[in-house]
């Protein structure tokens, strides 16, 4: 029997040596076609069989990332929040059906008397998020500002639907998160995390992310544009607070992982209530679902979580049936690349071969300034196996053209994306959007109800439709739509241009692309493509938009 038992360990420790080099092998991979830089822990069976740091925690100085570099998590933070907020509700300090005025009384009544503590924390409150509102990051992220301020200022819209009845991913309820646990322990948000959770878990290389702090082995942080790695943009550390302001490292997040397997920060009861999803597969700061693997058959059951904050991207996925864990840090904004690496590991750990990453085929196709189709179908005829021609990554193509303007040859590449997977309902919310951009409103229409028919479930298509369907009110005189047209100056250096083309206005946002506008009297009128809605002022001397619950009134700066 012995002689067995030292069998199957040794069968068990080579499986996790191969399984370690395999792995290693993949990250490598990705690190080379610039699709992940950071550091990598996975565990298997509860064991740690590979950590490791991938590429540069600084490129300037040319710093390699190492285990313990210490990266911003962006939104992996909410699971930490949770806890602690599940922490006081076992302390009998919290009631998760509680009104949030009860905790925040200075929080407005009208909307606040609506919304409970369990709709913060699974997204279901209907607050808008702050990180939706036209021009925040560009002219709002660098300002520092206390909780109370930036509770009024930016966590404090109308509705955007009746609590409890939606899903919508909403930082403006972490961020009250983190207000009612300082409001509730009397304590920061900062030391209410490091005194429940870090420093019981002996977490000594985690904590609030303030800059102003002279940080050891802090990675920085970058974006990958078509000229190279540049700095990621400033971000007061203030703003994104309780919903994503936290760092840490992979081997600070294996004692997290292990010690979520115990009773030591929360009782079993709570636990098993945190990681209950509501909507959407939303528990408590927490992704709980079924990932389907590269064979299209294997699924797994998994906790997860990813995160995203300027130069960081994140993802974290806790296999609970066979304590397993996968954590990928990465500081150059790879997120669309992290959940493929991630997949690709779990597919080594169940015995399957895991996809080589194919070179991006967003990054080739957009080195040209026009013919994003034809392009495509050159690669694809000349290189079929060299590119990534996955139905995501035709999509990010769609989205990034969508993004840089360029509409029309958004609209062929969503087209292409339909004709190559017709079963997909996303295919054709992506090319309603697109068309509704273009000013195309039957077209957008037919492929939003399409995509509604393959997923009765896809809220975003049946939201588009109220509003491309919505009776069409008599169009204002071109005399109007001319009176109108100029610049409106939203946040000093965000402007809104607004042009009379034809019969219609059209709207762009400074750094976005151009949409129609679409007329409901002589003074308001809402963007195809998106929900906000404009009310100008009759004189045409401003403008106010009506977006996520907020008004922001803006001046015209120039035109007519």
């Amino acid at each position: 029997m012995r002689k067995l038992l030292l069998l199957l360990a040794l069968t068990t420790n080579l499986l996790a040596a191969t399984h370690a080099e395999k792995i290693d092998a993949l990250l490598t991979a990705y690190n080379q076609q610039r699709f992940f830089n950071g550091s990598a822990l996975v565990a298997e069976s509860g064991k740690v069989i590979l950590r490791k740091g991938y590429g540069l925690a600084n490129m300037e100085w040319q710093i390699p990332n190492t285990p313990d570099t210490k990266f911003r998590l962006g939104s992996i933070t909410k699971q930490f929040t949770s806890m602690v907020i599940m922490q006081l509700v076992g302390e009998g300090k919290i009631k998760l059906d509680e009104k949030i005025t009860t905790y925040l009384p200075g929080y407005r009544k009208d909307t606040g008397d609506k919304v409970t503590v369990r709709h913060l924390l699974t997204h279901t409150s209907g607050i808008p998020s702050y990180t939706s509102q036209p021009g925040f990051f560009a002219n709002v992220s660098r300002n520092p500002f206390t909780v109370d301020a930036f509770v009024k200022q930016y966590t404090s819209g109308d509705l955007e639907f009746e609590p409890g009845t939606k899903w919508s991913y909403d930082n403006s309820g972490y961020f009250l998160l983190g207000a009612i646990i300082e409001k509730v322990t009397g304590k920061s948000y900062a030391d209410a995390v490091k005194q429940r959770i870090f420093d019981p878990l002996e977490m000594k290389d985690s904590g609030y992310d303030h800059f102003a702090t002279v940080l050891p082995k802090r990675a920085t942080g970058y974006v990958l544009t078509p000229n190279g790695y540049e700095n990621a943009p400033y971000l007061d550390m203030s703003i994104p607070y309780a919903a994503g302001s936290l760092y840490s490292t992979v081997d600070d997040l294996y004692k997290w992982d292990r010690a979520l397997y115990t009773d030591k920060l929360l009782s079993a009861e709570l636990k098993t209530t945190m990681f209950t999803p509501v909507l959407q597969n939303y528990a408590f700061g927490w992704s709980v679902h079924p990932l389907k693997l590269d064979d299209q058959k294997t699924e797994v059951a998994t906790i997860t979580h990813n995160g995203g904050i300027n130069g960081f991207n994140t993802v974290e996925i806790r296999m609970p049936n066979t304590q397993d864990l996968v954590v990928l840090l990465d500081n150059t904004s790879r997120g669309d690349k992290l959940d493929a690496a991630a997949r690709g590991i779990i597919d080594v750990l169940r015995g399957l071969e895991a996809p080589a990453p194919k070179p991006s085929l967003v990054d080739e196709v957009m080195k040209n300034a026009d013919g994003a189709l034809a392009r495509v179908r050159e690669l694809k005829a000349k290189s079929p196996d060299v590119y990534d021609f996955s139905e995501p990554e035709i999509n990010r193509l769609g989205y990034t053209l969508l993004q840089r303007g360029r509409v029309t040859d958004a609209v062929d590449v969503f087209r292409l994306n339909v004709e190559e997977h017709p079963e997909s309902a996303n295919v054709y919310d992506s090319l309603g959007e697109a068309y509704a951009a273009h000013g195309d409103r039957e077209l957008a229409i037919a492929n939003y109800k399409k995509s509604l028919e393959l997923n009765p479930k896809n809220t975003n298509a049946a939201d588009a439709l109220k509003r491309l369907e919505a009776p069409e009110q008599p169009k204002p005189d071109a005399a109007t739509l001319d009176k109108y047209a100029g610049t409106y100056e939203l946040e000093p250096g965000f402007n809104l241009v607004i042009t009379h083309e034809g019969d219609m206005l059209m709207s762009q946002a400074t750094g976005q692309a151009k949409f129609e506008l679409a007329a409901d009297s002589a003074t308001e009128f809402h963007p195809l493509a998106f929900r906000a809605r404009l009310t100008f002022a009759p004189d045409g001397t401003s403008l106010t938009l009506h977006q996520g619950g907020f008004d922001h009134v803006a001046k015209r700066i120039a035109g007519k």
